[in-house]
């Protein structure tokens, strides 16, 4: 069992920056990659990014890539998104999740989310 715990979101400007943070614990966190998701108002949860066990393997989603890096450090069993030039569009509730893939049926554990608002 893993418990992941978000945090790091807040309103921001477009063009801004925000780092977020998950951090796990209760389980062997450098066993699983991991991901990050987002759930804007009326829409379905969506990848934003995964990285593998070994930190060795990212992967983007096409709205975020160039724009946003996820990284990780297994000491202290903490993985984080940048995320930089903000955009509107990019207001969700952004979730961290163990598991690797781009569905959100590839991961097992989920943290509550943080919400990121961008304004205009």
């Amino acid at each position: 069992q893993v418990q992941l715990v978000e945090s790091g979101g807040g309103l921001v400007q477009a063009g801004g920056s925000l780092r977020l943070s998950c951090a796990a614990s209760g389980g062997a966190f450098r066993n699983y990659g991991m991901g990050w998701f987002r759930q804007a108002p009326g829409k379905e949860r969506e990848f934003v990014a995964a990285i593998s066990w070994s930190g060795g393997s990212t992967n983007y989603a096409d709205s975020v890539k160039g724009r946003v890096t996820i990284s990780r450090d297994n000491a202290k069993k903490t993985v984080y998104l940048q995320m930089n030039s903000l955009k509107p569009e990019d207001t969700a509730v952004y979730y961290c999740a163990a598991g690797w893939g781009t569905a959100r049926s590839q991961y097992a554990y989920w943290g509550q989310g943080t919400q990121v608002t961008v304004s205009s």
